[in-house]
């Protein structure tokens, strides 16, 4: 039986294969080599937990297959204004149409209205979609570790690094974890949603944090509201995190934001 993620990543293959017969590797690539500079998503990230305080990727997501329509006044470049100026270190632009009703417009809009690195967040198979991604202006892409390849993940990888691209890699499970760390970035994402069943749970991070190595950035995502749940996967090692809809469905996104990342916890031991 079909898992929405196997839905997804059936439809997205089709669309992918569609969008290459439009452009050519050589043509994507050529717009990518006239996309605007790299940011540095990583360094960002890094540095802001660097200092002791909270590195939040905050997500620009109008809809989920789950939720359907999160919000319906939904402008990113003001979205993404609130969110910098709220304190955000990052954003997450959903560009994926069928499940999220996202659009490329909408990273290029964000993108451009704020100094903020951002991912593209959509399902990636293809290292054409990695050029794609750079011609978007994205600073960073997405593997989801339970819809690739080992084989294919590395590729990802590697076309990302080409690009000068940052890398945040997700887990869900101990052997997607396992098999995530043979990969080279540092970016280690633990989404509590399970992506097959969309159940959420911030256990998930509580139950992985302990397999991931120092040298990784551990970015908690999903599931987390208030902060007091920032507090308690911080508590399991997470100092990063990804946060999209229950930010999406404040009025004042930028005092919401500002408001979840006022008080961080001091840095100690994983729990």
């Amino acid at each position: 039986m079909t898992n929405v993620l196997d839905r997804i990543k059936a439809y997205k293959l089709e669309e992918v294969a569609a969008r290459k017969a439009v452009r050519s590797q050589g043509d994507i690539e050529a717009l990518a080599w006239g996309a605007p500079k790299v940011r540095d998503f990583a360094g960002a990230l890094q540095s802001t937990v660097a200092r002791g305080d909270y590195a939040l990727i905050a997500e620009v997501k109008k809809a989920s297959p789950s939720k359907g329509l999160i919000r319906e006044d939904f402008h990113p470049a003001t979205l993404a204004a609130a969110y910098e100026a709220g304190g955000a270190t990052c954003l997450s632009v959903l560009t994926d149409a069928p499940s999220f009703q996202g659009h490329e417009d909408y990273l290029i809009a964000a993108r451009g209205a704020v100094n903020l690195p951002v991912l593209r967040k959509d399902f990636m198979y293809d290292p054409w979609q990695v050029a794609e991604a750079r011609s978007l202006g994205a600073d960073c892409i997405l593997i989801i570790m339970a819809s690739v390849s080992d084989e294919q993940a590395a590729e990802l990888e590697s076309a990302a690094e080409d690009w000068k691209m940052s890398v945040l890699i997700e887990v869900h499970d101990a052997p997607e974890l396992e098999r995530a760390l043979k990969l080279r970035s540092p970016l280690l994402g633990i989404n509590n949603r399970n992506l097959k069943t969309f159940e959420t749970s911030l256990n998930t991070t509580r139950d992985l944090s302990v397999g991931v190595p120092e040298d990784r950035l551990l970015v908690s995502e999903s599931g987390m509201s208030t902060a007091d749940d920032l507090a308690v996967v911080a508590g399991y090692g997470a100092r990063t995190f990804l946060i999209g809809e229950s930010l999406m469905r404040q009025t004042d996104v930028e005092a919401a934001t500002r408001t979840l990342l006022a008080n961080p916890v001091s840095m100690s031991a994983r729990q």
